[in-house]
């Protein structure tokens, strides 16, 4: 075919797009692979802290918040983590299964998967430009055409991998919902920054001790007291608000309750590994020790700092001392610290996108377009988007298999 033209034109080389073009290429398909990024696998390069936590041991449609978890589950099925393991072990990368149950590559480094993914894409005849960004698409004869920043682009079919809106300088602007909507598919009514840390209020104790990681149960309350949502994990400690797994996990529960009342918050409970209980019977139990001497026991010096100032209780006040009010105000910033966020830290310190094209516009069997022939979908521009630990990449690898083996 001209190099104008192409069976199959892959829109954005991230994770889902580079999987979807090895696969449609090894296929037979003739497969052009556009992207507008200057360098391939931006998000690939900063995942797992630069080692790039390729998928995990265990993964199910209950580790995704999406509108159709039936879909999620049989795209799953049908590109598996063993599946995973087995296309990048041919391509040269060894995984490793770390205790958290997240897989890494043995070498600790995300350029090695990048590298084979890129290297598979060559191999398998892909041809990738790059910077080439699509402006849009549009029907034509029989086919698309595709309008970039140089010479328009022909092609058969068209799978959109653009990805969401996390990250934008990655090149996920969503630019790929406009192209979708063009051909008459809808988004969903939410579109948020997810897997994103959140943003206290000036002057929190909490915002004064950045550094401070520890483990932590976080749960999403709404007005009514109803408890909502929880994730369990580490937390860090930071000098806008809360970072770390935990607080990554909970930012989408935390922020779709938001949008329905600005009176949720969570409750942070920072010693997780005894109940209230026993915490209540050891500060009795302490005699005349002051308040901060009994939390130094359990937390580093800044934290019981910021804990006391929280609870209002002066550090020098004898264990023996403490009013029931002061003991529960003491407890309580410890298992059941309140915490109103502001807002999130946006789409710049996104790892993914919540929301997208509902899967109910989709055949999951091939990720096809119920709105136009010849039109895929896969990956992040989808409303699919998973907890922190290789499930959203699992999902890139999964939707875009079936994107790219569709006949």
């Amino acid at each position: 075919m001209s190099k104008s033209n192409a069976e199959v034109v892959v829109v954005g080389a991230g994770a889902a797009g580079l999987f979807a073009a090895i696969h449609a290429a090894r296929r037979g398909r003739d497969v052009l692979l556009l992207d507008g990024a200057k360098k391939i696998g931006a998000k690939v390069l900063v995942a797992g802290g630069g080692r790039c936590n390729v998928t995990h041991h265990a993964v199910s449609e209950h580790d995704y918040h999406t509108g159709s978890k039936p879909v999620v589950r049989n795209v799953l099925r049908s590109f598996t983590v063993d599946d995973t393991i087995e296309f990048f072990e041919r391509e040269g990368v060894s995984l490793k299964r770390e205790r958290t149950g997240k897989l890494f590559p043995t070498t600790d480094r995300a350029r090695t998967v990048l590298d084979a993914l890129l290297q598979a894409a060559v191999q398998s005849g892909v041809r990738l430009e790059h910077p080439r960004r699509v402006l849009g698409v549009g029907p034509s004869d029989g086919g698309f055409v595709l309008q970039t920043e140089s010479d328009p682009v022909r092609a058969k079919r068209v799978i959109l991998a653009t990805g969401g809106r996390a990250l934008p300088k990655s090149g996920s602007d969503g630019l790929g919902y406009t192209i979708a909507e063009s051909f008459g598919h809808t988004t969903t009514d939410r579109i948020f920054p997810a897997l994103v840390p959140l943003v206290l209020p000036g002057g929190h104790p909490f915002r004064d001790v950045p550094g401070i990681a520890l483990p932590a149960i976080l749960t999403v309350v709404a007005r009514s007291g109803k408890h909502l949502a929880q994730t369990k994990g580490d937390l860090l400690l930071t000098h806008f608000g809360i970072s770390g797994p935990a607080a990554l996990d909970i930012s989408h529960a935390w922020r779709d309750a938001f949008e329905d009342d600005h009176e949720v918050h969570i409750l942070a409970n920072l010693y997780p590994s005894q109940t209230v209980e026993q915490t209540d019977a050891s500060i009795q139990k302490s005699g005349g020790r002051p308040v901060r001497a009994w939390l130094r026991d359990h937390f580093p010096e800044r934290l019981c700092v910021a804990i006391l100032n929280l609870s209002g209780v002066s550090g020098e006040t004898p264990c023996a001392q403490l009013s029931k009010p002061q003991r529960v105000a003491i407890r309580s910033c410890m298992h059941e610290a309140p915490l109103r966020f502001e807002d999130d830290r946006g789409w710049h310190h996104a790892e993914v996108t919540m929301g997208g094209i509902p899967l109910s516009e989709i055949r999951w069997q091939n990720m096809s377009s119920r709105k136009a022939d010849g039109l895929f979908l896969c990956g992040e521009i989808l409303d699919v988007d998973g907890r922190i630990g290789g499930f959203n990449f699992q999902w890139a690898w999964a939707s875009g298999y079936l994107a790219g083996c569709s006949d």
